[in-house]
């Protein structure tokens, strides 16, 4: 289905907040340009979908059941586990001035992988039904580390194909990015306001020229690293992709894989996206 009600929405997403992930998918040496003030630092902010830009950006890509490839299956496509922020922010003056995380849920920040020397965004929207993000939204208590909810979830994600489940991500606890909680949110304020034009980035300000018409903004928080088999292995029609966003205090790892079995369960505690490839 796609998701209607998050058109006015703006969509971004965070590049290099997870350790490897960025030599795993490739793309190491295109972001070798981006210098970080700390080794560890996010290398920046990417545009998803911008609603009625005049490019590929003005496309709406967001789904909870479908990928399609559009016939892109020789391009590379990798699914990209992620916990997705649904946001309130203010805009004033053509500056982010804050910027309010209000619920979460689990994200396929789904990837073409091609070093082509081209901008990234141009790899994360190919088309409508291009992106995954699960109906199960949670709110956000607080986004101190402290007393957040989120400190408790871990992100896991899988392919099935030919009936047989493989891990496609390592299982990662959200606390384990790189940049979360407040680190995260100040980061973002003061990229969305200075990013500039350089590599594989863009200049963010131009983005947010009609930011006072959007209801809120979605932030893709960043990928996990892949297991061997996420490593080597991409989409094919008819695989089936399961990412889950889970507390971990309260469901087990074998919660998650009865789920995927079918066993019926409940699971009270977790955002969970299970998407076609087609």
């Amino acid at each position: 289905m796609i998701l209607e009600e998050y058109k006015d929405y703006l969509g971004f997403a965070v590049a290099g907040n997870f350790a490897n992930h960025l030599g795993e998918a490739g793309e190491a040496d295109e972001f070798s340009v981006i210098k970080t003030e700390k080794k560890d630092a996010p290398k920046g902010i990417f545009p998803f979908y911008i609603k009625n830009h005049d490019s590929f950006l003005g496309t709406f890509p967001l789904c909870d059941d479908t990928i399609l490839t559009h016939g892109k299956e020789d391009k590379n496509l990798q699914v990209e586990a992620e916990v997705a922020l649904i946001c309130d922010f203010e805009y004033k003056d053509g500056k982010i001035i804050d910027i309010v995380p209000k619920s979460f849920c689990a994200f396929n920040d789904c990837s073409i992988r091609v070093n082509d020397g081209k901008k990234l965004s141009t790899k994360k929207n190919w088309g409508e039904r291009t992106k995954g993000m699960s109906q199960d939204i949670i709110k956000i208590n607080s986004f101190n580390e402290k007393d957040s909810v989120l400190a408790k979830y871990h992100i896991a994600s899988f392919i099935k194909r030919d009936g047989i489940v493989y891990d496609y991500g390592t299982i990662s606890a959200v606390k384990s990015y790189s940049y979360f909680f407040t680190q995260l949110k100040d980061w973002m304020i003061e990229k969305f306001n200075t990013q500039e034009d350089c590599g594989p980035l863009e200049e963010l300000t131009p983005f947010l020229k009609n930011a006072n018409k959007a209801k809120g903004m979605i932030i893709a928080a960043g990928a996990t690293a892949y297991t061997e088999f996420g490593k080597h292995n991409f989409l094919k029609k008819d695989d089936e992709i399961f990412v889950y966003v889970y507390n971990a205090h309260v469901h087990s790892f074998q919660d998650i894989m009865n789920d995927m079995s079918g066993v019926d369960l409940f699971l009270g505690q977790c955002s969970k996206l299970h998407q076609i490839v087609k």
